[in-house]
């Protein structure tokens, strides 16, 4: 009996006996895909069944890096005065855009992005920080950033 190295034929078919298989086939591993975030922050809020909000995969989302560098710029133009906060509340959760309008005009000069961190420890939730140099001084602005209803939804916000 003639094997091609392509056949998979079992060691016991070969030989008709019992045989110790001592060389096994590699293990096929599966990509396992990340859980997909399923309960988004609500704050405390009730909602109708039809009304709650939706988890989003990130798949389904705008690329998260472009995301939040442009809501940071976004924000800290807001924070030194040079931007309206309404532009951002399509972004924020409503308690965070509110903790946002107390922060207006609240820095000196708008600061440049050094560099951007960004962690997904569960699909649909993404975790950031920024440091942001404002001249001398260097801030760090930490965010956590949700999948609700096909869109990237800030729920948690502090600049350091």
């Amino acid at each position: 009996m003639t094997i091609a190295r392509n056949e998979s034929v079992a060691i016991q078919d070969l030989w008709g006996h019992p045989t110790l298989d001592l060389f096994h086939p590699r293990p096929e591993f599966v990509p396992q895909k990340p859980r997909l975030y399923l309960a988004p922050s609500t704050f405390g809020e009730s909602f109708e069944r039809d009304d709650s909000p939706k988890a989003t995969s990130a798949d389904s989302l705008p690329d998260l890096s472009r995301w939040v560098s442009i809501f940071t710029i976004n924000l800290l133009e807001i924070w030194s005065g040079r931007r309206q906060p309404a532009q951002l509340l399509s972004k924020c959760h409503r308690v965070i855009y509110l903790e946002l309008l107390r922060g207006v005009g609240s820095l000196k000069g708008l600061g440049r992005i050094k560099t951007l961190y960004i962690t997904q420890p569960l699909d649909g939730a993404c975790e950031a920080a920024v440091t942001i140099a404002f001249g001398e001084l260097t801030r760090a602005l930490v965010m956590r950033c949700e999948g609700v209803d096909g869109r990237w939804l800030c729920t948690a916000l502090r600049l350091l």
